[in-house]
């Protein structure tokens, strides 16, 4: 694991707990260190301050996936607006904590990062439908159609440039499509936790899609069910 973070008591402090927990963890007091290390050594996992001297947390973010590094990253911020958080999703990172935070809420979020990316022995629950798969390697429904394996999707002859997040969220609501999932549900499957009513992640990445599935030549496919969830489906 790599933790960057700018404030040495929380840098410090952090480290101590996350190596009680029994990761291993570098430590690293601000951006530029981040980079060399995950250019140097790529952790399993990133925890990026936002606020750093120099490079911050957002940027770092930015050029790691802008080289196409897909390695799980948390966000902590102070920050507390709606868009400051999503300007983090929006530079690419998987989930945030809000400073001050419980550490036991960083725990669980590491988790449901890693529970993600390495799913070997997590037991899943069953699915609630399967659509048409042709040939097996492939998944099709509601004229989109995705490879899980190299994670790619199209929709028509159109690819799609979908993030991890996003293409593992238009993977549930393909693999279920014409099934309404509430919002319980599509967290615990994308994100592991439910961040409760409160929480807009879930309603950004459901915007995100929706930019990059629909054009004005053909029909939206993920449709809100008010006080419910979402569903995919032609109309």
């Amino acid at each position: 694991m790599l933790l960057a973070e700018d404030d040495r008591a929380i840098r410090h402090a952090l480290e101590r707990a996350l190596a009680l927990e029994g990761y291993q963890v570098t430590a690293v007091a601000d951006g530029v260190e981040a980079l060399a290390h995950a250019h140097k050594s790529p952790p399993d996992v990133l925890v990026l301050d936002v606020m750093m001297p120099g490079i911050d947390g957002l940027q770092v973010c930015r050029v790691l996936r802008a080289e196409g590094d897909r390695t799980p990253i948390l966000m902590l911020t102070a920050l507390v607006e709606t868009a400051d958080r999503i300007a983090g999703l929006d530079a690419g990172a998987d989930d945030y904590v809000v400073k001050p935070f419980d550490v036991e809420e960083v725990f669980a979020r590491l988790r449901a990062l890693l529970r993600r990316t390495n799913p070997a022995g997590v037991p899943v629950p069953a699915e609630p439908a399967a659509p048409r798969q042709t040939p097996e390697r492939y998944l099709e429904a509601a004229g989109l159609r995705m490879d899980p394996q190299a994670r790619r999707a199209w929709r028509g002859e159109r690819e799609l440039e979908l993030t991890r997040t996003e293409f593992e969220l238009l993977e549930l609501l393909v693999r279920n499509a014409g099934i309404v999932l509430d919002h319980s549900t599509i967290y615990d499957r994308i994100w592991g936790y439910d961040f409760g009513p409160g929480s807009k992640n879930l309603a950004v990445y459901v915007g995100y899609l929706r930019r990059k599935l629909d054009h004005p030549a053909a029909s939206p496919l993920i449709h809100t069910v008010r006080g419910v969830g979402y569903v995919l489906r032609e109309d």
